[in-house]
């Protein structure tokens, strides 16, 4: 009986081994690939450099495993994952992929069992509080928070000047006055106070968080249009500034950029990932600051809010002990690679026991010698958390073409009570 058994346990792993060996390529679901980490991240300047930092630390203490960072685009990972894993294998999928906080409790709640539970891989209160109910999922903590999406109001202080204004006249400001102010300077200056493209409602997102409302009840599930003051408010600000007519509009990404790179518009808000944009223009250098975001005048508005960010998940594989060590050790911990990470590429973490570092309190010139990553690292402290849920993206879409309705005329109460029926009916 004993050698029956012994002979069965060999077939089992000679099996496993061959049923490993054709495994895809950024896939870690063989056995002898159990110590490659194979990663799957977007933008080059940004994720993926701060990857190659990680790499570089880890392996010094860890040559025996291997990390491979796979760029692709944010689209394509979307799409790879969903095929992937509504497929029920992990074939072809890598150890590690970045997830934007937005999407992933929609991969979470989908596929819970996909997902390597990263509780015990880091400790969860050295990170920023409103980065965890994106991150985690019926108790367990899948994701480790990576880059903050905290915003700013990206401003020209030149042209502040020229309509009677400082900097200090932009602190603790809500968005009426801030409409006001963007009429002054457009009278003064000739120039738009924002930019902004029709089909992307990330103001509406920006400004909603400052309320701590977002499209969804709190179970992440309901949704919450119909009634919603602080999304009644957003709408109501958008409006002010296309009334106002102090809005250059853009239609893409690379027309946003240049529309402050040209100096056409006097502010951007936005999250802080477009200073290394901003920075582009070096001409422009002196002539920006950064102020507080401007908030709702809903009753527990803070002057500070969230646009994008991202976080880091493991899949379930023999390859996710490593992984998950791999970013236990960097991310996770490592205060080091933050520092470096703001000197080099500008990314603001929200690892909380390195924002008080060197690399945070250096003077940036290009901003008039402000603190910027300071200034960031405070106002991240202060953003609302919320469960975004599964569906932004479907709610958006629903909102934008409802946004165009407003702007035409509809009463504000007629479109979003419109988009509560569209979306209750579109989510069942």
């Amino acid at each position: 009986m004993k050698k029956m058994m012994m002979l069965l346990m060999a077939s089992v792993l000679f099996l496993a081994a061959c049923s490993g060996s054709d495994s895809a390529d950024g896939g870690g679901g063989s056995e002898q690939d159990s110590n490659k980490v194979t990663i799957w991240a977007w933008d080059p300047n940004f994720n993926i450099a701060a990857l190659n930092m990680a790499k570089e630390m880890y392996e010094k203490e860890n040559p025996d495993v291997e990390i491979e960072i796979v760029e692709n685009a944010q689209a394509d990972i979307v799409q790879k994952l969903n095929t992937g894993l509504s497929s029920g294998t992990s074939k072809g999928l890598p150890s590690i992929v970045l997830i934007e906080d937005y999407r992933a409790q929609s991969f979470l709640q989908a596929y819970p069992d996909a997902f390597h539970d990263m509780s015990d891989s880091f400790n969860v209160d050295d990170f920023a509080e409103y980065k965890i109910a994106p991150t985690s999922f019926d108790g367990k903590q899948y994701g480790l928070p990576f880059d903050s999406g905290v915003t700013g109001l990206y401003v020209r202080t030149d042209y502040l000047e020229e309509a009677g204004y400082t900097l200090e006249d932009l602190q603790g400001i809500d968005w009426n006055e801030y409409i006001e102010i963007g009429k002054k300077v457009k009278e003064a200056t000739g120039k738009d106070m924002i930019t902004l493209d029709p089909n992307d409602l990330g103001l509406i997102r920006l400004m909603i968080q400052t309320a701590g409302a977002w499209y969804m009840e709190e179970d992440g599930v309901t949704p919450a249009l119909a009634g919603n003051e602080a999304l009644k408010q957003a709408f109501e600000a958008y409006k002010g500034m296309m009334d106002a007519d102090i809005v250059k509009p853009n239609s893409d990404w690379s027309q946003f950029v240049a529309n402050f790179n040209s100096g056409d518009v006097a502010s951007v808000p936005t999250g802080n990932w477009i200073t290394p944009s901003v920075k582009a223009e070096a001409s422009q250098s002196g002539k920006w600051a950064v102020a507080p975001i401007p908030k709702l005048s809903v009753e527990g508005a803070v002057n500070a809010s969230n646009l994008g960010g991202s976080s880091w998940y493991v899949l379930n594989g023999d390859s996710s002990e490593a992984a998950a060590d791999f970013l236990g050790k960097t991310f996770g911990s490592n205060a080091d690679l933050y520092q470096q990470l703001v000197t080099e590429i500008g990314a603001i973490g929200t690892y909380k026991p390195a924002s008080g570092g060197e690399a945070y309190e250096k003077a940036d010139e290009f901003f008039g010698g402000q603190k910027i990553i300071s200034d960031f690292a405070g106002w991240t402290e202060e953003i609302q958390g919320l469960n975004y849920g599964m569906h932004t993206y479907a709610i958006e879409d629903i909102m934008i073409v409802e946004m165009q309705n407003y702007l035409n005329g509809k009463s504000i109460d007629d479109v979003l009570n419109d988009a509560q029926a569209q979306a209750e009916a579109q989510l069942k």
